[in-house]
């Protein structure tokens, strides 16, 4: 089914910025757009909204029907393996009058995709990925209902690894747990996470597993699910055995850090505001170039998407705007911690935290 009145809001801004139709590949901007996700490879599909309000799908015959499905009686030009697409995207650009234009594109668009069109026909691509970020930055009664849910489910699923996690594991068991919890409690899209053992978890973005926890261990786990296709993102560190005093130290830092991003983050707060707001905790203890990354991403039908809470992204926060505040300290081959909520600006302008379970330091001791 079509988001109209999102297409309409689409339409009018392509025409404010002179820009004649912006293209989506398969992505989350393409289930926000239609309500369906289609099975992704290397062929060329696109939805395209031009400025005019018309619309239109591309793609291989092997997906027609499909896309005839959620199109809604609108036009539907399909390709076929042994002609390749240029020639179809050229028929549909000519049919609306889109060549030698500017054409907005998202960020799922491939490039090698794009390329192989720009050196057939005339055009101009442009960066089209606000187009869909601004449009969904406010977020529905219904939306932030459903992120509070997925929210729900993965505040379940770390009360559960606390009593699943002991010596002996590898971060993949610990991760692979995440995936049946999740799945176990409702949510929807259950991929599994970060789950990073001692000095692993100084790489913010480490996905390995074959570390394993020992009698003594720091254990840090970043995952997420949806529900009704709305994310959710924790992070939580526990610590296997009794914490050292450096590890206290860090943790309530952290945690610290965590608790004043989120203080921060009020209705018409400016955004490098609340990102500074938790980095002076860090930086005051002298871990400054130890926290490494921006503060926090928001979320929806995207686990990373507008706003962007960093010191660069000059906005303020307005109601509906649901976002993650996950400060981290990260010393290379000693130890990482990150504490991770989302934070959404509720329908009353109130700051409210999604992630209910516990932030405090938790030490594992099984007997």
């Amino acid at each position: 089914m079509l988001n109209h009145s999102l297409i309409e809001k689409i339409a009018k801004q392509l025409q404010q910025d002179d820009v004649a139709a912006l293209l989506v590949a398969p992505s989350h901007d393409l289930m926000f757009l239609v309500n369906h996700k289609p099975y992704l490879c290397e062929r060329f599909q696109a939805f395209v909204i031009t400025a005019n309000k018309d619309v239109f799908y591309i793609c291989n015959q092997l997906t027609e029907l499909e896309a005839q499905g959620f199109m809604e009686n609108h036009p539907v030009y399909a390709w076929k393996d042994s002609d390749g697409f240029v020639e179809v995207v050229r028929k549909a650009f000519e049919r609306y009058n889109l060549l030698g234009k500017r054409i907005a594109v998202n960020g799922a668009v491939r490039a090698f995709n794009l390329v192989k069109l720009m050196d057939a026909m005339e055009f101009t691509p442009t960066n089209g990925k606000d187009y869909l970020e601004l449009t969904r930055i406010i977020k529905t009664s219904e939306e932030l209902d459903n992120l509070r849910k997925s929210s729900a489910i993965v505040d379940k699923v770390f009360e559960d690894l606390i009593h699943f996690i002991q010596p002996g594991m590898t971060e993949g068991d610990v991760n692979n747990e995440i995936i049946r919890l999740c799945a176990l409690y409702g949510g929807e899209d259950c991929h599994g996470g970060i789950v990073a053992v001692d000095a692993n978890a100084a790489n913010p973005h480490y996905f390995g597993t074959s570390g394993v926890i020992g009698e003594h261990a720091v254990v840090e786990m970043d995952f997420g699910c949806t529900y009704k296709g709305m994310y959710s993102d924790i992070t939580r560190t526990v610590i296997v055995g009794e914490a050292t005093e450096r590890e206290k130290e860090i943790y309530n830092l952290v945690l610290q850090a965590n608790l004043a991003g989120e203080a921060a983050a009020k209705k018409g707060a400016w955004i490098p505001d609340v990102d500074l707001a938790a980095r002076k905790v860090i930086e005051d203890a002298g871990y400054g170039n130890e926290f490494n990354h921006r503060l926090g991403h928001g979320i929806g039908y995207a686990g990373h998407e507008a706003p962007y809470i960093h010191g660069d992204y000059k906005m303020h926060l307005d109601c509906g705007m649901a976002f993650t505040v996950e400060p981290g300290i990260y010393i290379p081959n000693e130890i990482g911690i990150r504490i991770e909520d989302v934070v959404i600006i509720n329908e009353q302008g109130e700051t409210e935290i999604l992630n209910k379970c516990t932030k405090e330091l938790i030490e594992i001791k099984r007997d």
